[in-house]
């Protein structure tokens, strides 16, 4: 599985965030249907089926780019010529 860019990553788990803050403080037929969109978005980025499974996997596919831009940053570069 590739990975997902991280800032698209970070903006579908604030929209889930969003839509599950507004549908748990008031639920609509509209923040339900946001609240699923964002749950299904959230599953099908990170290769899952439940929301619970795919907010672990987002949290371990950002340990992963985390991990990976610190390892780019330590390398060391070459010098163009």
């Amino acid at each position: 599985m590739s990975l997902p860019a991280e800032k698209e990553l970070r903006s579908l788990l604030a929209r889930f965030a969003d839509a599950r803050f507004r549908h748990d403080l008031r639920p609509t037929g509209r923040s339900s249907r946001e609240l699923e969109d964002a749950s299904r978005a959230l599953c099908v980025m990170t290769g899952t089926r439940s929301v619970d499974r795919a907010l672990a996997a987002a949290d371990d596919l950002l340990e992963k780019l985390r991990a990976d831009r610190c390892a780019a940053a330590r390398a060391p570069r070459a010098l163009a010529a």
